[in-house]
């Protein structure tokens, strides 16, 4: 592959990204308002567990919305670099990491609601029936199907 294909490749790949990045970041920025809104609500009323839940589903949406936003700062103040292939790499580290930690703020804040509807032991049902549906979904599923090595100097889309 020639470099001016190569660069075709990573342009198309880095829209990819960015516009993946896209439709997982809406949902990180409504949990995150949301959970910034809770505490003033006149009906916050929790108990520790479920503070140690909100805590952890908040500082969880903070920390997946940096890391989903990351790419687009990183394109920013590197794109005149021209090491594209190294900008993928470190923007897709980023965009799996912010999206385990948005696995984890919602499935926390999947606990901080059931346990005000629900009996604790239901709550903590349905909160590992959520991580287990986040690791399967997100995680497992891509990772379990087996690569096929195409040649690089092809150009193939799924």
């Amino acid at each position: 592959m020639d470099d001016r294909e190569l660069r075709k490749k990573h342009d198309r790949e880095l829209i990819e990204l960015l516009n993946e990045l896209r439709v997982a970041l809406p949902g990180a920025q409504v949990l995150f308002a949301f959970l910034l809104l809770v505490p003033f609500s006149a009906r916050f009323d929790v108990d520790r567990t479920e503070k140690t839940a909100y805590v952890i589903a908040l500082l969880g949406t903070l920390v997946g919305a940096i890391l989903l936003i990351a790419p687009s700062a990183y394109h920013r103040l590197r794109w005149r670099e021209k090491n594209k292939e190294r900008m993928l790499r470190t923007s897709n580290r980023l965009a799996i990491c912010g999206l385990a930690a948005i696995a984890v703020a919602m499935t926390a804040s999947v606990f901080l609601v059931t346990d005000v509807l629900l009996p604790r032991w239901a709550a903590a049902l349905l909160t590992i029936a959520a991580g287990i549906a986040f690791a399967l979904a997100w995680f497992a599923l891509p990772l379990s199907r087996p690569y096929d090595r195409w040649d690089d100097d092809e150009d193939v889309d799924e």
